[in-house]
C-alpha cells in the first residue's frame, strides 16, 4: 500500500450501504433474480484492462460483504499497487446472482478512486526528481471527500485540508472583504489555536511582500508562471512554506516543480481524474 494511505474504516459502511440502496431500488437485482438460479455458483475475477494505481479495494470488498457475507474475495494486489493490462486484481467466489449484483457498485468505487490514484502517481513521477510534493484539494466529489482523498494518497500525493475547519485559507475573496493582507493576517491570527495552521493566496509579488511582512505559515502562489513562481520563492527563502496552484496540468507541471515550490495543488486530480477501466469476468461454477 502506499506510504501513510489511511481510509477510516467507519465511513466505508454507510456509504457502500446507500449506493447499493441506490442501485438496487425497490425491487433489487430483477435481472439476475429472473435468469439465474438461486443456488447457482461461480467465480469471478476484477482485472484491469489498462495501466494504473489501484485505490478503493476496502469499499468493492464491503460491497460484496453487503449483498452476502458468504461470497469469499481474495485479493491479488493491494491499494496503492501498480497494476498492467489483464492483471487480476481480485477473486470473488460463491453465489453467482450475489457476485452480479454487487459487481457495479464494487467497481464503481474501484474505477473511481483507482482513476485518482493512477493520475496522481502520473504527476508525482512527472517531479519525482524535485523536492516538491502533489497535493489535492476540496474540489471533490460531494460525498466522497475522504475517499478521494484516500486515493490521492495511494497514488503517491499529500492531502490538503479536508474541510474548511482543518486550517485558515485566506483566499482572495476574504482578502477583498477584510479590507487587505494584513487585516486578514491579523484577525486570523488573533483566532487561530496553536497547532492552526494559515495560509494566504496571492497573485501578484507585491501582495508577497506584504505577507512575509506580516508572516504566515504557508503561502499560496496562484496562477504564477515559471518565472514569477521562481522570483517568488527566492523572495520567501525559508520564512514560509510555499504553494504553487492554478491550472497546472502535464505539460506545465514540471517547470512549475523546478522552480523550487514546496507544494503543488491540483484540483483536476479529483475532479478530473478517468476513470480506470476495471471488470468483472465471471465463470459459472457447478
Amino acid at each position: 500500500m502506499s506510504t501513510n494511505a489511511f481510509l477510516n474504516p467507519l465511513l466505508i459502511g454507510k456509504a457502500v450501504t446507500e449506493a447499493l440502496i441506490e442501485d438496487l431500488g425497490r425491487a433489487g437485482d430483477i435481472t439476475s433474480q429472473a435468469i439465474i438460479p438461486a443456488d447457482k455458483q461461480a467465480v469471478a475475477v476484477i482485472a484491469s484492462r489498462k495501466v494504473g494505481v489501484i485505490s478503493g479495494l476496502p469499499l468493492a470488498i464491503e460491497a460484496f460483504r453487503q449483498i452476502d457475507p458468504s461470497v469469499k474475495v481474495e485479493l491479488l494486489v493491494q491499494d496503492g499497487d501498480k497494476v498492467a493490462p489483464g492483471d487480476v486484481v481480485a477473486r470473488m467466489s460463491g453465489n453467482a446472482r450475489s457476485i452480479l449484483t454487487s459487481e457495479r457498485v464494487a467497481l464503481n468505487y474501484l474505477g473511481r478512486l483507482s482513476g485518482i490514484a493512477s493520475m496522481t502517481h502520473e504527476f508525482a513521477a512527472l517531479v519525482a526528481h524535485t523536492s516538491a510534493k502533489i497535493c489535492c484539494t476540496r474540489k471533490t466529489t460531494p460525498g466522497l471527500r475522504a475517499f478521494e482523498k484516500y486515493a490521492v494518497r495511494c497514488g503517491g500525493g499529500m492531502n490538503h485540508r479536508f474541510g474548511l475547519d482543518d486550517a485558515f485559507l485566506i483566499k482572495d475573496n476574504h482578502i477583498a472583504v477584510a479590507g487587505g493582507i494584513v487585516p486578514a493576517l491579523r484577525a486570523a491570527k488573533a483566532m487561530a489555536g496553536h497547532l492552526v495552521k494559515i495560509e494566504i493566496e496571492v497573485d501578484t509579488l507585491a501582495q508577497l511582500r506584504e505577507v512575509i511582512t506580516e508572516g504566515a505559515d504557508v503561502v499560496l502562489l496562484d496562477n504564477m508562471g515559471p518565472d514569477m513562481l521562481r522570483q517568488a520563492v527566492q523572495m520567501v527563502g525559508d520564512a514560509m512554506l510555499t504553494e504553487a496552484s492554478g491550472g497546472i496540468d502535464r505539460d506545465t507541471i514540471k517547470a512549475v516543480a523546478e522552480t523550487g515550490v514546496d507544494m503543488i495543488s491540483i484540483g483536476a486530480l479529483t475532479h478530473s481524474a478517468k476513470v480506470l477501466d476495471l471488470g468483472v469476468d465471471i465463470h459459472v461454477g457447478a
